[in-house]
């Protein structure tokens, strides 16, 4: 839905460059209503399909969930969920649009030390059957790019929007990590909330004697990222939101939507440029045989 979010804003670019001749110009259908429009309409799709999800976690996953009740999710009109959470990484980079589409969004970055992710993220395809990243230094940089990400959403957006929590808090004090996060979500606190994190149920099953070293992999880069995690680790979570910092995510994501807007009319440049260039070509070719 980060791309998605994009190609929102690109249709109404679209639909409105002609004024008064465009629909959405023509009928004063702001961008927002058109991000409202789409997102309400995402979220009534992803809960009235919850059933089927529930389905298929029965039919494949039968036999782990009768041994992990916590995983099941309970229908009865007792205990209706409108709620649904997406734990794609990828959404790192796309928070801006993202509250586009979903306003009342909020957004949980789970921090956790640099080189546990690495050797996660190498050892991915024991889980998916495919690699996540083609080496350690692709590794470090995805690592750093997503949090930084992360971290310019938290100054841009403030703590009301986005909360931070230690990956290692959850490990060591999950109680109190839970009541932090469920505090966030202004959600009740039940003990029951603990049992999830018992079992580990996205785990890249990293060998005990797997050692993530290619003396390939850039030195600095490293050292910027471990500078980065050690911070994390130490360092709280500003109270304070930043309107430069919220100007400049606005911004990037405008320079993108431009950039995707411009992508036909550019590739067409291309070709004509490809054309001519070829067909200058053929001439010069001619004009030295014919010499």
């Amino acid at each position: 839905m980060g791309d998605f979010a994009i190609y929102v804003a690109v249709g109404h670019h679209i639909g409105a460059a002609r004024g008064e001749r465009s629909i959405l110009s023509a009928m004063d259908i702001q961008e927002e209503e058109l991000f409202a429009a789409f997102g309400q309409s995402i979220n009534h799709l992803i809960l009235s399909h919850r059933k089927d999800l529930e389905r298929k976690r029965q039919v494949g996953l039968s036999a782990w969930i009768s041994r992990e009740r916590w995983f099941q999710a309970k229908s009865s009109a007792s205990e209706p969920k409108n709620r649904w959470v997406d734990g794609t990484p990828e959404y790192s980079l796309f928070i801006c649009g993202l509250r586009k589409l979903f306003p009342k969004a909020q957004f949980v970055h789970i921090c956790r030390d640099v080189h546990a992710v690495v050797r996660s993220m190498l050892n991915f395809h024991r889980v998916s059957g495919a690699p996540l990243v083609a080496n350690e230094e692709e590794a470090y940089r995805y690592w750093l790019r997503t949090v930084k990400a992360c971290l310019k959403a938290e100054q841009a957006y403030g703590p009301d929007v986005i909360h931070r929590i230690r990956y290692a808090d959850m490990l060591s004090n999950p109680e109190s990590a839970m009541h932090s996060l469920l505090d966030f979500l202004e959600e009740p606190y039940t003990p029951k909330c603990l049992e999830p994190l018992k079992q580990r149920i996205n785990s890249s099953n990293v060998p005990d004697d797997f050692v993530a070293h290619d003396p390939a992999t850039d030195s600095a880069l490293v050292e910027k990222a471990t500078r980065l995690s050690t911070e994390l680790e130490t360092k709280a979570q500003s109270s304070e939101r930043s309107n430069a910092a919220a100007h400049a995510l606005e911004a990037q994501f405008r320079q993108r939507m431009q950039y995707m807007a411009g992508l036909d009319k550019n590739h067409e440049e291309a070709q004509r440029l490809i054309r001519t260039l070829e067909k200058q070509n053929r001439a010069m070719t001619e004009a030295f045989d014919r010499a």
